[in-house]
């Protein structure tokens, strides 16, 4: 059984193609500006049959086309890797893509038994430098690092997802930085940068929570444009998401 919160169909931002998105309960990061607060503790989310799931994605799978497929997000889905395996099997069984959206920070047996199945994985790179990492997470990037290496290794398709928050993960020095530990990754297609939003912020008024970047500003397009501009020398393409 896997602890789910919720899913979306069809889905377009996190992945190649069409997707079905399935989002699990529990995270082990508290980032600042979580969209999904609610995700984060393990309690509550639904327990869930993988059978139910793979119906879904059967269902589902003709809007799929050649590109699209099953995207594994969160939360952070390697918490429930050992009851991922057999729901990433049954996919495979089904021809499905799969693709995982990842904070890489837990690598066990179970997770590498985990990614022999997958097609893609969406790393998300918090921050290159540790201790804004620390700052941001409350955890230290080594273990996300360490999987890079590991996809990269077993040569295991990666696409680097980071979020662009203004004060926090746009300086142009430790982006600079991170392009050049990624240059010379083989299995990296592709860099995304995600906008800094508060779409998820009345989440945390209904949570009884405290936001915690209250003030910080979204990005403007022209911040973008400079992050784009700064990591473009480093990737194969970079995308704004």
């Amino acid at each position: 059984m896997l602890n789910v919160h919720s899913y979306e169909s069809m889905g377009t931002f996190d992945g190649p193609g069409l997707r079905l998105v399935v989002f699990l309960q529990g995270c082990n990061f508290k980032c600042l500006y979580c969209a999904n607060p609610d995700t984060i503790t393990p309690k509550g989310g639904t327990p869930t049959d993988i059978e139910e799931i793979v119906r879904m994605a059967v269902s589902q799978k003709s809007f799929f086309g050649k590109k699209g497929g099953v995207t594994v997000s969160g939360g952070e889905p390697t918490l429930q890797a050992k009851a991922l395996i057999p729901l990433f099997k049954r996919l495979k069984e089904e021809n499905i893509n799969i693709c995982m959206d990842s904070n890489g920070s837990i690598f066990n047996n179970d997770v590498v038994d985990l990614l022999r199945y997958v097609d893609l994985v969406l790393l998300d790179v918090k921050h290159f430098n540790s201790d804004w990492h620390r700052k941001i997470t409350s955890h230290e990037n080594d273990r996300t690092l360490k999987m890079a290496n590991y996809l990269e290794d077993n040569g295991i398709k990666m696409w680097i997802r980071y979020v662009l928050v203004p004060g926090y993960s746009d300086q142009e020095e430790h982006m600079k930085a991170l392009g050049e530990h990624f240059k010379d990754f083989k299995n990296v297609e592709r860099l995304e940068i995600l906008p800094y939003h508060t779409l998820g912020k009345h989440k945390y008024e209904h949570l009884n929570m405290k936001y915690q970047l209250e003030g910080v500003p979204e990005n403007t397009p022209e911040q973008l444009n400079r992050a784009k501009s700064i990591l473009e020398p480093y990737f194969k393409l970079v995308v704004v998401n």
